[in-house]
């Protein structure tokens, strides 16, 4: 099935290769943003990026989230997805609090501190996990 343009096997590569990259991340106690994300994924699948000044393909980026979440949660509890930023932003994009409310981690009515505070302990959970339990992982 082709979604947002890309087949299953591209969005299986892509979410292989932004998930080892969020884990590298998260093993440095770091965020990214968006932006490099999505630089990060052309280099190393040589598959075109996204296009962010479309809204099909910020949803399409959103779309890869989700599917690396999916990928990562399960050995993590937490959504990975909360490493990465918007440029000079000090927390996730909207999709990040959306997914959490989808996936029960986070009231529908969350206040925008409780939304923040959750933000804050999903990155510290995952800075600590990656460091102290996950293997190196480079590509």
């Amino acid at each position: 099935m082709i979604l947002f343009g890309r087949d299953e096997l591209t969005w299986d590569e892509m979410a292989a290769a932004g998930e080892a990259f969020l884990v590298e991340r998260a093993r440095l106690a770091r965020l990214t943003s968006y932006t490099e994300l999505n630089a990060t994924l052309i280099r190393r699948t040589g598959l075109p990026g996204f296009d962010f000044s479309r809204q099909d393909e910020r949803a399409a980026m959103g779309h890869l989230l989700r599917l690396i979440v999916e990928r990562n949660r399960p050995a993590t509890g937490l959504m990975i997805s909360a490493l990465v930023t918007y440029l000079d932003a000090n927390d996730a994009g909207p999709g990040f609090y959306a997914l959490a409310q989808q996936l029960g981690d986070l009231a529908r009515s969350a206040s925008a501190s409780a939304r923040f505070d959750f933000w804050v302990s999903q990155v510290k959970a995952l800075h600590h996990h990656h460091h102290h339990y996950a293997p190196v992982q480079q590509t």
